[in-house]
């Protein structure tokens, strides 16, 4: 656990527009994803016929969710700033699995 003030994120939003991605771009972003991981991920969606869902790939863990495309579960993931610890939810948009979220 840091020093730094802990602060709590959920990203909540509907089906299809981009959480996942979002979240696994800021992690890339804050360095907390390597760049060979990403290429990693971009090989597998490319491999699945879901070129561009690399940075989806970074919360969507389960093989289900690489195949469909959706968010099925929450996933969480810590990281820091020069300021803030953060932890990061990444929530399930598609209303069959939004219980999921609860």
């Amino acid at each position: 656990m840091s020093d730094k003030p802990h602060q709590n994120l959920a990203v909540i939003g509907h089906v299809d527009h981009g959480k996942s991605t979002m979240v696994g771009r800021l992690l890339f972003e804050t360095g907390s994803v390597p760049e060979h991981v990403i290429e990693q991920y971009r090989e597998e969606a490319e491999e699945k016929g879901k070129g561009g869902f690399e940075f989806a790939y970074v919360m969507d863990n389960l093989a289900e969710e690489r195949e469909r495309g959706v968010t099925i579960d929450i996933a969480h993931q810590e990281f820091d700033t020069d300021e803030y610890y953060f932890t990061i939810v990444d929530c399930p948009g598609h209303r069959d699995f939004v219980k999921n979220m609860i």
